[in-house]
């Protein structure tokens, strides 16, 4: 029997106590990085995917409880190659529009057609960060919200280490253009399993694009190696979390 709720359920009761614990653990992130300010806009990096739209659920849900007042946007960039069912298009804006939250489906090329190089994640990456930057450009928007959580952080960390022989991986806070743009990542301190957990029991309307790269690309690689880790260490996650140094990244936005 499907015992699935629907997501307005949050809207309108009061949350469970494991929803309020993932609200208040992005809180506390964006306290702790000083991610945004009274009277920021900030525009959410969308993807369809679980992880963006619980951030999407969290960002919005905790303008309840907090002085502090933001205004939420958000963009979908849609790949002509690999769209998305045209069904879930309606059901995306309804979500969003019971979060109060704008949002916008950007139909896009992922190829470019005057490029030689072979197509890879690294090259799609970059076209969506191009498109999202340029659309941040064009509506005056400098705050941008991404969906990553603690998993994804432990998996670039390793990608580096094993790849570049560097000890990095995503900022919680990332500047670019001398300080102009930032990105922030609330949900880094956050398990992936409780983005997931979301999504099942609440009915997220989640989408998942087509790509031809995501089973055989190096992160999927190394996630199964995270789970081993976790497997010697339930700490081990939040361990690689805290062994990074990050903190400039309250400068940053201070600044």
């Amino acid at each position: 029997m499907d015992d699935r709720k629907d997501f307005r359920e949050l809207l309108e009761s009061p949350l469970p106590p494991w929803v309020q614990r993932f609200v208040k653990g992005t809180g506390r992130a964006i306290n702790r990085y000083g991610m945004i300010k009274d009277g920021e806009r900030v525009l959410l990096a969308v993807s369809g995917g679980k992880d963006s739209l619980a951030l999407s659920l969290a960002l919005s849900l905790r303008r309840r409880w907090i002085k502090d007042s933001y205004t939420l946007s958000a963009l979908m960039i849609d790949w002509v190659e690999h769209p998305i069912p045209k069904d879930m298009r309606p059901k995306l804006h309804e979500y969003f529009s019971a979060l109060d939250i704008d949002f916008e489906i950007l139909d896009a090329q992922q190829f470019s057609m005057d490029s030689e190089e072979d197509y890879n994640c690294y090259i799609c990456s970059r076209n969506r960060r191009r498109l999202l930057f340029e659309y941040a450009e064009k509506k005056n928007e400098t705050l941008i919200a991404m969906g990553h959580h603690l998993d994804d952080f432990v998996e670039t960390a390793l990608m580096n280490q094993f790849i570049h022989a560097k000890v990095k991986s995503m900022m919680p806070v990332q500047s670019f253009f001398d300080g102009k743009l930032h990105i922030i990542r609330p949900m880094i301190e956050i398990h992936e399993s409780v983005t997931g957990r979301l999504a099942r029991e609440y009915d997220l309307p989640v989408v998942k694009p087509v790509c031809p790269y995501d089973q055989t690309n190096i992160r999927s690689r190394i996630r199964p190696i995270v789970g081993e880790m976790v497997h010697i260490n339930s700490l081990a996650r939040e361990h690689i979390y805290q062994s990074h140094d990050l903190s400039d990244c309250y400068l940053k936005r201070k600044n």
